[in-house]
């Protein structure tokens, strides 16, 4: 069983800085994209930043230049490095993988249980 564990969440004030970090576990022969997701009260959930096996990146617009999304391989790991931090950041944010258990399985679609971050002073 594929599980996908987030920590680093919390409350920080304006201009502030955290790090996610999202594991995955259970049996895994790869993991072909990494991507965050985050989700406001009342809003929908939005694609923070992806980033696939390729290296190919993407982000928010309104995250340029302050998100950084990184990966271990050897590890199952991926980062979202989030520096200058607004209140408009303030959010739930899920990790989302899609990987094969082998490699002739299925590539199949994982998500975490979510991290509060709060920006707040």
């Amino acid at each position: 069983q594929v599980q996908l564990m987030e920590s680093g969440g919390g409350l920080v004030q304006p201009g502030g800085s955290l790090r996610l970090s999202c594991v995955a576990s259970g049996h895994i022969f790869s993991v072909y994209h990494w991507a965050w997701y985050r989700q406001a009260p009342g809003k929908e959930r939005k694609l923070v930043a992806a980033r696939t096996n390729g290296d190919r990146i993407n982000y928010l617009d309104s995250v340029k230049g302050r998100f950084t999304i990184s990966r271990d391989n050897a590890k199952n790991t991926v980062y979202l490095q989030m520096n200058s931090l607004k209140p408009e950041d303030t959010a739930v944010y899920y990790c989302n993988a899609e990987l094969k258990e082998t490699l002739t399985a299925d590539l199949l679609d994982y998500w975490g249980q979510g991290t509060q971050v709060t920006v707040s002073s």
